[in-house]
């Protein structure tokens, strides 16, 4: 991220471990910041998936996301849509 933009990011969204680093590198920042996750649990209208899960875990980021008070989005219950043409 700081060799395409040149500086920590103030906002940062993922929705799984994968992201998680770079969820903590924007948490250290100065000022303000926004760290959150996308919690994919609508299996029927997309993928579903967290801790137990052998692809797209969601583990590390998660703990991180409760201890540290970081926002949490819940795909199956607050997400209308998933995709436009629904």
């Amino acid at each position: 991220i700081y060799r395409a933009i040149g500086r920590r990011p103030i906002f940062a969204f993922g929705n799984s471990d994968g992201d998680w680093q770079m969820l903590q590198w924007t948490a250290t920042g100065e000022g303000p910041r926004f760290m959150g996750l996308v919690h994919h649990t609508d299996a029927e209208r997309e993928y579903a998936y967290d801790r137990a899960s052998k692809i797209g875990k969601l583990d590390k980021a998660w703990d991180d996301a409760v201890a540290k008070g970081w926002t949490v989005v819940d795909m199956k219950s607050e997400w209308n849509k998933i995709f436009a043409f629904e």
